[in-house]
This record gives structure tokens, sequence and C-alpha cells, in this order.
């Protein structure tokens, strides 16, 4: 049973850019590979021919599975974002109690998460326990290193 794909507006956007990139330009780049590889001759032990169909075999297993979360997507309205508790599609500045690092997230469905760029899953450890929360309270987040102390300084939506 396959679980919903949350994304923002951005995100469903950016999921069609992607599968229509996949379908047209990679499919031309791959099926131009097999046609060179063809070209060498006897295709039983042509290892470019093997290599360039199981780029294709990736590829569309690649495209169905983005189409698939593309089709079970739940696309949040932006007008229903509100910023009284942590939800995702919201911006929330944290401050960790402890170290007084002060950071902000914008809380989005596994499919648009990027750590690197503050964009954490709700479904990650610091997503899943500032969501439901409200300005002015302290969430405890277990991480490898042990556990950390958020206060929730800001929610706004994203």
């Amino acid at each position: 049973m396959d679980k919903d794909v949350i994304l923002t507006p951005d995100g469903y956007e950016k999921l069609k850019q992607q599968i229509e990139e996949l379908e047209t330009t990679k499919r031309r780049e791959v099926a131009d590979r097999i046609r060179e590889a063809r070209e060498f001759g006897d295709i039983t032990e042509n290892s470019e021919y093997d290599d360039a169909k199981n780029e294709q075999a990736l590829l569309e297993h690649r495209i169905a599975r983005l189409k698939e979360q593309l089709r079970s997507a739940k696309v949040i309205d932006p007008k229903d974002i509100g910023t009284d508790v942590v939800s995702v599609g919201t911006r929330v500045r944290v401050k960790d109690v402890d170290h007084g690092d002060v950071d902000t997230y914008e809380i989005v469905g596994s499919a648009e998460a990027d750590p690197a760029n503050s964009r954490l899953s709700n479904e990650s450890p610091v997503g899943r326990a500032l969501i439901g929360h409200k300005k002015g309270e302290t969430v405890e987040v277990s991480v490898p290193a042990g556990a950390i102390r958020l206060k929730i300084m800001d929610i706004k939506a994203a």
C-alpha cells in the first residue's frame, strides 16, 4: 500500500517537469545509445548494448515510479496552511535550548525533503517532533548524538 505523497504546489510542478525531462530528453539519449551500440554489429556480446538496455530499463522504472508519485500526490493548498501550529507547508524558526543556535526549517513532504537546504520531511525526526506544536513550545528530538531541545520561535506559511 502506497502512502500519500504530500507536495507543495512548487514541488508538484517540479515533479511534473522532472517526468517531462525524463520522458523526452533522457529517453532520446538512451535510444540514441542503443542505436549506436547496435551499429557495432552482433549484440549478443556487445557490452555497450547491454549497458544501454539496462539504462533504459532503469529509466522506465524511474519514470513509472515518479508518475505513480504524481498520481497519488496530495498537493497542499497554501490557503489551508495555518500558522498556529507547525504543519507541512510551514516555515518554522527554532532555537536549540541547550546551545542557543537558531535555525529556520521548511516542513515538506518526504518527496521534497532537502535537509541541506533546510527543507525537512514531515517524517524526519525533527519534522515529526515539530508537527502539531505551537509557537513558544519546546520539543525534544532524539538524534544520533542524543537528544536536542528545540523551542519554536515563529511559524509562518512557507
